[in-house]
């Protein structure tokens, strides 16, 4: 009895928990009765006033009808657990949710977001785990999907095996794209299809590397040296050097345009742009090498058929 949402007329109203495995459940049963005659040691109303035996009669009813459902539920092959119970009661027409299949329909909903409030990279690492979770899924469990109640802590934890052992994931990239099935799961909590998050007691920390080792003049000399096999090759090269030599970053070289790059009195080439990720004014001057990158490319541009070789090295 919820006591503390007692009506005008003095009736409380009555919940029932439903318990299976420590999975627990709640559900208002649509019950009133005054406190003064509620017995919650027998869980049922004391006295012989009609009142109390209509709810007497709905609490033996509801008993049943539980009971019922999840002997259904466990005949049409789910786990029969509190919240495929409470789910079935609330829409008896209504199945219970599958794991793959709302995922999903999730990823669908984040590709409609491109744009707006995710990008495209992001957008597809979902696309990304629903393919290796549908593969798990399929070669560990022997089934095609399972019930969204069924994902617990141990099938995170193979799976994150499975990531490192069949795709070869790193550490840090098997965090990353498990990240974001712990936005699904969050996705589904907060729509109440599930009551306990499985990440809730799983931690996803990366990796960092503090000693990274940086090229020196004479290896970035080594490599714009270095003869490529194709001109894609060569054009990869070019751009990175270009970013070795200028200081920015891929995305920046990707977004940067002839406006971007000014020459002062003194015949400097320098760029000015915003940076992509912080949006702060970059001022930086450009080394004569840099320079030839740039002349390199943009010839390459205006040539036919090069174009697009330039555009798949970017």
């Amino acid at each position: 009895m919820r006591k503390c949402k007692t009506g005008k007329n003095g009736l409380a109203l009555i919940l029932a928990r439903i318990t299976t495995n420590g999975l627990q459940s709640e559900i208002y049963i649509q019950c009133h009765v005054s406190p003064a005659k509620w017995n919650q040691t027998k869980e049922r109303a004391v006295g012989s006033d009609r009142l109390s035996c209509q709810v007497n009669a709905c609490l033996d009813d509801f008993r049943a009808s539980i009971l019922e459902i999840r002997q259904q539920l466990i005949e049409e092959g789910y786990e029969g657990n509190a919240i495929e119970i409470k789910e079935r009661f609330a829409k008896p027409k209504h199945s219970a949710l599958m794991f793959l299949a709302e995922l999903g329909k999730y990823c669908e909903k984040r590709q409609t977001e491109v744009g707006v409030r995710i990008t495209q990279l992001t957008a597809n690492k979902y696309h990304r785990i629903f393919r290796y979770l549908t593969a798990y899924t399929r070669e560990m469990c022997g089934k095609e999907d399972i019930l969204l109640s069924a994902v617990n802590y141990e099938y995170i934890d193979s799976f994150n095996t499975y990531l490192q052992t069949r795709y070869r994931c790193k550490h840090n990239g098997a965090v990353n794209l498990l990240c974001c099935l712990k936005n699904f799961m969050f996705y589904c909590q907060r729509n109440e299809w599930i009551t306990k998050n499985p990440f809730g007691g799983y931690k996803l920390k990366e990796e960092h590397n503090y000693s990274k080792d940086h090229l020196v003049k004479s290896e970035i000399d080594v490599l714009m040296a270095k003869e490529m096999p194709n001109r894609r090759l060569e054009a990869v090269r070019d751009v990175f050097v270009f970013c070795c030599l200028s200081a920015l970053a891929f995305t920046d070289a990707d977004h940067l345009r002839r406006e971007h790059i000014s020459k002062d009195d003194k015949g400097q080439m320098w760029v000015h742009k915003p940076r992509e990720k912080t949006g702060g004014m970059s001022a930086i001057p450009l080394l004569l090498h840099a320079v030839e990158i740039l002349h390199k490319l943009r010839e390459r541009r205006d040539v036919p058929g090069e174009r697009e070789i330039v555009a798949r090295a970017e």
